[in-house]
C-alpha cells in the first residue's frame, strides 16, 4: 500500500490532544452563551385553538329564524334550495372575524393585558400594539388533508396565553354574532315589506273579484225585477251562465245569491291564508341572541419559545 495514502490515526489524535484546550474552551464558551441567553432572553408561551363548524343547537334562535326566511325565499323563487347552510354562513363569518386585523386590534385595546403594559409613550405603545396584533395568528385549514382551521396566541406566560386565547375566541364569536344579527334584521325587514305588499295585492285582487260579482248579481236582479221574472227560466246551471244571462235565474234566487255574497265577502285562497300567517310572524320581528353558544374550539397545550 502506498504510504502517502495511509491515514495517520496516531498523528491525528496527537494533533487533537494538542488542541484540546481550544476545543474545551470553545465548548465552555458556547455553553456560557446559551446560559446567559436563557436568563436574559424574553420567554413566551403560545396556545393554539382548533375551530370547527357549529351545530344547529349552538346557533340557537338564529338558525330557526334564518331558516324561516330561507323557506320564504324558496317559496317565492327568490333563492335556490342548494344554497349554503346557516351553519356554513355562521362559521364563515366567525373565521373571518377570527382572522380580521380589526378584530385583533379591538380585542387587545380592551384587555387588561395591554393596558397594564402601556408606557404612556404613544410611539412605544403603538409598536407594542402592533406586536400584540401579530401575536394572534389565524391558520386556515385544508379540507383535503382533514386539517381544521386554527388560531394561535402568544403571550408572556402559559396561563396568559390560554386565558387570552379563550377571551379572543369569545370576542370574535360575539362580533360574528353581531354582524349576522344585523344581516338577519335587514333581511327580516325586507321580507316583511315584501310580504305586506304581497298580501295587499291578494286582498285587492279578491276585493276586485268580489265587487265584480256583486255588481253582476245586482244588475241581473234589476233586470229580473223589471221583467217580473219570479222563477228560473233556464236549465243551464247557475255557475255556467254568463253575466249577461244571470237575470234568467229569477228574482228569488238572485236575491239569495246577493245576500250570500254580501255575508261571505271576498274569497281568499290557501296561499293568502299562509301569507297572512307568515306576515303575523314577521311583524313580531326577529329575536336576536347577543352571542352564540360556545363554538367548537379545542385548545392545544401551550409551549415555550425564545425571542430576541
Amino acid at each position: 500500500m502506498n504510504v502517502e495514502n495511509e491515514l495517520d490515526i496516531r498523528g491525528l489524535f496527537r494533533a487533537l490532544w494538542a488542541g484540546k484546550g481550544w476545543i474545551v474552551g470553545g465548548a465552555v464558551l458556547f455553553a456560557a452563551i446559551v446560559l446567559v441567553y436563557t436568563f436574559f432572553a424574553r420567554q413566551e408561551w403560545s396556545a393554539t385553538a382548533i375551530t370547527d363548524r357549529p351545530t344547529v343547537n349552538m346557533l340557537g334562535g338564529y338558525y330557526s329564524q334564518q331558516q324561516f326566511l330561507r323557506n320564504l325565499d324558496i317559496k317565492a323563487d327568490l333563492a335556490s334550495v342548494d344554497q349554503p347552510s346557516a351553519m356554513d354562513e355562521a362559521y364563515k363569518e366567525f373565521i373571518m372575524q377570527l382572522a380580521s386585523w380589526d378584530t385583533r386590534r379591538d380585542f387587545w385595546l380592551q384587555t387588561d393585558y395591554y393596558k397594564q403594559r402601556q408606557s404612556g409613550n404613544a410611539r412605544a405603545d403603538a409598536a407594542m400594539l402592533d406586536d400584540l396584533i401579530n401575536n394572534i395568528q389565524f391558520m386556515p385549514g385544508d379540507a383535503a388533508k382533514s386539517i381544521n382551521d386554527s388560531v394561535k396566541l402568544t403571550a408572556e406566560t402559559g396561563q396568559d396565553a390560554n386565558n387570552l386565547l379563550r377571551q379572543y375566541v369569545a370576542f370574535a364569536s360575539q362580533r360574528a354574532a353581531g354582524h349576522l344579527n344585523d344581516e338577519l334584521k335587514g333581511a327580516w325587514a325586507a321580507r316583511t315589506v315584501q310580504m305586506k305588499a304581497q298580501v295587499k295585492r291578494q286582498e285587492e285582487v279578491a276585493e276586485a273579484i268580489f265587487n265584480r260579482r256583486t255588481h253582476s248579481v245586482e244588475q241581473a236582479l234589476k233586470v229580473a225585477q223589471q221583467h217580473n221574472i219570479s222563477r228560473s227560466e233556464t236549465d243551464v246551471p247557475a255557475d255556467q251562465l254568463p253575466d249577461s244571462e244571470l237575470f234568467l235565474l229569477g228574482r228569488p234566487m238572485l236575491q239569495a245569491r246577493l245576500e250570500n255574497l254580501q255575508a261571505v265577502g271576498p274569497e281568499y285562497d290557501l296561499d293568502y291564508d299562509q301569507n297572512r300567517a307568515m306576515l303575523s310572524t314577521l311583524n313580531v320581528g326577529p329575536t336576536l341572541d347577543p352571542r352564540f353558544s360556545d363554538l367548537p374550539v379545542f385548545a392545544d397545550a401551550g409551549r415555550t419559545c425564545k425571542t430576541r
